[in-house]
């Protein structure tokens, strides 16, 4: 199904059924399927809300660059657009951020019940003396290459050179999302989460590498009512690399009993 909110189609789906509302914020790059055995888990107890976020899956490309915050004012716009009142929210990577975020406004036109933050982003470590010397070797480079004359005398090396650049993600993103990544990552949430006074479980894959298990403790530790589960042997999509043991906690927190 799609929807328009400020001119930008989105799409969305609702599944499931039940006096309780719970909707899931995606992960970076995504798209609203990647989630459906997530919704699936929940369906026979709860309504369940998946979406792509602008930029994200089949919806519109933002017009211009948005920073979380951003994305946090379209959420709202979206659940006011749905007329969801009160739910619970589920964010994996990219989408804990705008759980954060909205969790530390006071002004919300909806409640939020409780939160699920699956392998959630957040968190930014400090720099090492490597990372910094890396970034600094980067700066200089990309300083060189963005030369026109630099360019045009060597452009399949400059060309090659800014391929194997940044992460997957970014590499994989348009000259848009890029944008917005790049605010993304760089923003630090840490002061934010005790901030946060729902009732918070979060899921963590044990050898996940881009939002590594320190973070999680860390969440655990900042967030007054947090509690941590771990999926040993699970990386950053914990929930698809064992779901059934996922399926199991999930269910378990939201109170709807075993499989029929």
């Amino acid at each position: 199904m799609n929807l328009t909110i400020d001119g930008y189609n989105i799409c969305y789906k609702i599944t499931g059924q039940g006096e309780k509302t719970v909707v899931i914020l995606q992960g970076w790059g995504t798209s609203l399927s990647v989630y459906d055995s997530v919704a699936a888990d929940l369906s026979d107890g709860c309504r369940v809300i998946q979406f792509d976020l602008p930029g994200f899956g089949d919806s519109d490309e933002p017009r211009e660059a948005w920073n979380v915050d951003a994305y946090a004012d379209f959420f709202c716009k979206l659940m006011k657009e749905l007329q969801v009142e009160k739910a619970t929210l589920i964010g994996h990577s990219y989408g804990g951020r705008i759980i954060i975020k909205l969790a530390n406004r006071g002004n919300l036109p909806f409640e939020i019940e409780r939160i699920v933050l699956i392998d959630s982003a957040g968190i930014v470590a400090p720099k090492t003396f490597r990372q910094k010397c890396r970034i600094r070797r980067y700066k200089m480079l990309k300083k060189l290459f963005d030369h026109r004359i630099v360019y045009a005398l060597f452009p399949e090396l400059v060309d090659d050179w800014k391929s194997r650049q940044g992460s997957a993600d970014y590499r994989n993103a348009t000259p848009m999302m890029r944008k917005c990544m790049v605010m993304a990552v760089n923003e630090d949430l840490t002061h934010l989460l005790p901030g946060i006074s729902q009732d918070t479980l979060l899921i963590w894959g044990d050898l996940d590498t881009a939002t590594p298990i320190r973070d999680a403790k860390i969440m655990e530790e900042m967030i007054p009512h947090a509690g941590l589960v771990v999926l040993e042997g699970t990386g950053h999509y914990s929930f698809l690399e064992k779901p059934a043991q996922f399926r199991n906690i999930i269910r378990s927190y939201f109170g709807i009993g075993a499989v029929k």
